[in-house]
């Protein structure tokens, strides 16, 4: 069912990849990144089930400033009923003291309705250190810090002070493939939180990759009746521009 989400994406990557390009070339220095994700899986006939993953970042360079904004997402349904929905919101500001130090400041808010809460937002403050900075073919990121996240569930709410910790590894296994592994631990008083996030991308052409992902968060302490640990596996179609 792969097949039928991808024919659009390559449609349309083929009708934007000459613009994509020619700005490109305008603008070779931009301080501008961005990138849009997107898969999906439908189904019809004895099931009718639909299933999208959708997520976009861009990013912003200026006078020693990194800022950055990403909305990920993830939607399911099963015979036209909602089965699963959830939209994570990252915003940070990012200040780099030299080449290998920086500051930043994050902002994050998980929409998850079906994790049994109504939202969590936390934020929080680190100092992080860039490594492999000699290695042409590898790059490393590490930040420590601490902040406050705010939980909201049917029943109450409730904030607590938290400690973070994540990493950033990246790896160009070749001209048109690269490894990439995030994760991060927060921990609060009442409720921790370990997200990871592995994923394989290659490049289809100069603009499209074609990106396979796992996804996994576990909480510690989560409402009755729901489950501690999620996943999500993933194949999708990537446009950088």
């Amino acid at each position: 069912m792969l097949r039928s989400a991808a024919i659009p994406l390559l449609t349309c990557s083929i009708l934007f990849s000459p613009a994509l390009k020619a700005a490109e070339e305008d603008e070779e220095e931009s301080p501008l990144t961005s990138e849009i994700e997107l898969g999906a899986i439908y189904t019809s006939g004895n099931t009718n089930d639909e299933n999208i993953q959708f997520r976009g970042a861009v990013n912003y360079a200026l006078d020693g400033w990194d800022l950055g904004l990403t909305i990920d997402g993830f939607r399911s349904s099963k015979e036209d009923e909602l089965a699963a929905q959830r939209v994570y919101y990252v915003s940070e500001a990012n200040y780099n003291v030299n080449e290998q130090s920086f500051v930043l400041t994050r902002l994050a808010h998980d929409d998850d309705r079906f994790s049994g809460y109504e939202g969590q937002s936390d934020i929080s403050l680190n100092y992080g250190r860039n490594l492999l900075v000699d290695r042409e073919d590898m790059g490393l990121t590490l930040n420590i810090g601490g902040g406050y996240r705010q939980s909201q569930t049917l029943g109450e709410d409730f904030g607590e002070a938290m400690f973070r910790l994540a990493a950033d590894f990246n790896w160009e296994l070749s001209d048109s493939a690269a490894f990439l592994q995030e994760f991060s631990t927060e921990a609060g008083e009442e409720s921790s939180i370990f997200r990871a996030r592995s994923s394989i991308e290659a490049q289809i052409v100069e603009n499209l990759l074609l990106r396979f992902s796992v996804n996994l968060k576990h909480q510690t302490q989560v409402p009755a009746g729901r489950k501690k640990t999620d996943t999500e596996t993933s194949v999708t179609f990537v446009m950088r521009f």
